[in-house]
């Protein structure tokens, strides 16, 4: 599903260049799930940007469900976004006019389905804010807020889900039931998942994981298993 070669991202200020990003090398199957790891400042949000084709790298390689970003464009990395990727982000990007209904079913009639009231309201129930459909962000509490963003995620049934610190807003309790149905949803849709977090706790439920310093990769290696210690097979 993801595989990365050589990766660097280099950036111009007016004294100096920056180098953000460090001969990144990985890659991942499909149906697996990948925590990138590290302290504050370190390129793990960067990383994300560039394996979502959100950004351009400037040096290496990114294979995406087959594709090399860097002989896309602008468009055509959109469109391959639209068509595979999923997003969850910390500040939860809800649209605060629109309902959690509205705002689940955007990205669906944006890809020009027709049934996405339907897909959308079913997404909602399964996250179980099937009494939230007509309420607006600020009527909704944070972790609510956030089954909304994971509902619109997985409505249009994606390839893989890019989440950057999905959980990072969230009170513990909070952001563990987040967790939990995070990873229920991921198994039960067999999506690869990509996810962001300063949480060790969190990054040791997927089944990899990717740490940096200062924009270097440290170690890309199988997390052991929460539940019993040993490294997944």
């Amino acid at each position: 599903m993801l595989a990365v070669r050589g990766l660097g991202k280099t950036v111009s200020t007016a004294v100096e260049k920056l180098n953000l990003l460090h001969d990144i090398e990985f890659s991942l199957p499909a149906g697996a799930s990948l925590a990138i790891v590290g302290s504050s400042g370190s390129g793990k949000s960067t990383l994300l940007a560039l394996l979502a084709g959100l950004d351009q790298a400037s040096r290496g390689q990114i294979t995406l469900a087959g594709k090399d970003l860097g002989s896309l464009n602008e468009d055509q990395r959109a469109e391959l976004r639209g068509q595979i990727s999923g997003f969850v982000f910390q500040s939860f990007q809800l649209l605060p006019e629109l309902s959690a209904l509205e705002n689940t079913m955007l990205p669906l009639e944006l890809a020009g389905k027709k049934d996405a009231s339907t897909r959308a309201t079913e997404w909602l129930e399964r996250v179980g804010l099937s009494h939230r459909l007509a309420h607006t962000p600020r009527q909704l509490s944070g972790g609510e807020q956030q089954r909304v963003a994971l509902a619109r995620a997985f409505a249009s049934s994606p390839k893989i889900l890019f989440a950057d610190e999905p959980t990072g807003s969230l009170d513990a309790a909070t952001g563990t039931a987040i967790a939990d149905l995070l990873f229920q949803l991921n198994t039960e849709t067999q999506t690869t998942l990509v996810l962001v977090t300063h949480d060790e706790k969190l990054a040791a439920r997927c089944g990899w994981q990717l740490r940096l310093s200062a924009g270097t990769q440290l170690e890309f290696s199988k997390a052991p298993s929460p539940s019993t210690g040993k490294t997944p097979e």
